[in-house]
């Protein structure tokens, strides 16, 4: 049914854009032949490779397939468009009307190059993030304190170990406090990914580098993902938690494993594991791969929580239909009945559809700020909060 789903696009195309062409139907049928194996990108990776989400080929492939995937699905929504128009047109004509092929060149060279766009901007080291948000309770001590969000990586063929190398160069440059990982660091297993990911054990800050698990570490032996990431020298807070100290001033950093552990023999994400011990009176910011969770941790007294997972809908319209299976939570600041929620964009994506057009992908350096108690802040439930 995935690969019937990802064929759709492909059908329209080639019944409302390519058929009616005038070309010889010899020149046709290539182009739908080859429009049709770059719609089945999922399942030639599948078969391939043992993995919708791990294609294991060349780079230039993987972008090749993610460019023609992407105009095939770009240009089915031109054609729609252009098709609905013009029943408009007729009917209120009430008379037949012809598309000319230049209109439909047009459409193609558009989708085609709008698809080539979009996957540049997907696979780009992503520039920097400046965010501020407001703590309660914080610490003057924590007041400007910095922390730089990645999540997200998918690191895997099409975002191998050069492009890690210089995402962790850029991370370290900022100098941040804190670095934290949000989860999805790869796409693929520990056997395939090891040099891939060997750079992350450069990431560097003063306080450390703290990161949890995404969804995407337990499709590939989740227990052997999180030992070698520990011997990378990144600790991971799997429902735990570390004081972060300032003089005396404390400042609570927890984390969460993902909602699709226990689908996995793993065990799910436990909010109250995670802050168990933790001193009380203390701002408490929380790692949680996915942000649907997001009100349930506000119950819990969490003044900040990072989110990914989304990658801020990829595509703009898109997010709409991202945000509803999020609980309304896509990209950016919320404020969540008095808890801030930052859901990033990520630092790059899946590998099965990287495309990125109105959502950019980012480096995300949070300063934290001091703010008005919980009781007194104000704010309503679910708003939308503007970056400071």
């Amino acid at each position: 049914m995935f690969h019937l789903i990802f064929g759709l696009p492909w059908l329209y195309v080639v019944i409302r854009f390519i058929q009616p062409l005038p070309w010889p139907f010899a020149l046709k049928a290539m182009l739908a032949i080859v429009l049709l194996i770059a719609s089945q990108y999922h399942l030639i990776s599948r078969l391939s490779s043992g993995s919708v989400f791990a294609p294991e080929f060349p780079r230039a492939l993987v972008i090749g397939f993610n460019l023609v995937f992407g105009a095939i699905v770009l240009l089915a929504v031109f054609q729609i468009a252009l098709d609905l128009i013009t029943l408009v047109i007729m009917a209120l004509r009430w008379q037949a009307i012809s598309i000319p092929p230049d209109a439909r060149y047009a459409l193609g060279v558009a989708a085609l190059a709008l698809s080539a766009f979009g996957v540049t901007q997907a696979i780009r080291v992503p520039p920097l993030k400046d965010i501020e948000i407001a703590i309660p309770g914080l610490a003057p001590e924590f007041d400007g304190y910095r922390l730089l969000q990645l999540t997200d990586l998918h690191i895997s063929r099409l975002f191998p170990a050069r492009w890690a190398e210089t995402v962790v160069s850029r991370a370290n440059a900022l100098e941040a406090d804190l670095v934290v990982v949000t989860g999805d660091f790869i796409d693929g297993s520990v056997e395939h990914r090891r040099a891939d990911v060997a750079p992350l054990a450069k990431l560097n800050a003063p306080d450390g580098v703290f990161s949890i698990p995404g969804n995407h570490e337990y499709f590939f032996s989740y227990r052997a993902w999180m030992d070698h990431l520990r011997s990378l020298g990144l600790p991971l807070l799997e429902n735990s938690h570390v004081v972060l100290k300032r003089g005396n001033a404390e400042l609570v950093l927890a984390g969460v494993t993902d909602l699709s552990a226990s689908g996995h023999g793993s065990p799910p994400p436990d909010l109250g594991a995670a802050l168990k011990g933790a001193p009380a009176q203390t701002p408490v910011i929380l790692l949680d791969h996915q942000p649907m969770r997001a009100r349930i941790a506000a119950k819990s007294g969490v003044a900040l929580q990072l989110s990914g997972h989304t990658h801020g809908g990829m595509v703009y319209g898109l997010h709409w239909l991202v945000a509803r299976g999020n609980n309304g939570f896509v990209s950016g600041l919320y404020d969540v009945d008095g808890m801030s929620l930052y859901v990033n964009n990520g630092t790059a994506l899946w590998p099965g559809f990287a495309l990125r057009l109105g959502i950019p992908s980012e480096l995300t350096r949070i300063t934290l700020r001091r703010g008005p108690d919980r009781a007194s802040d104000g704010r309503s439930e679910g708003n939308r909060l503007p970056a400071l």
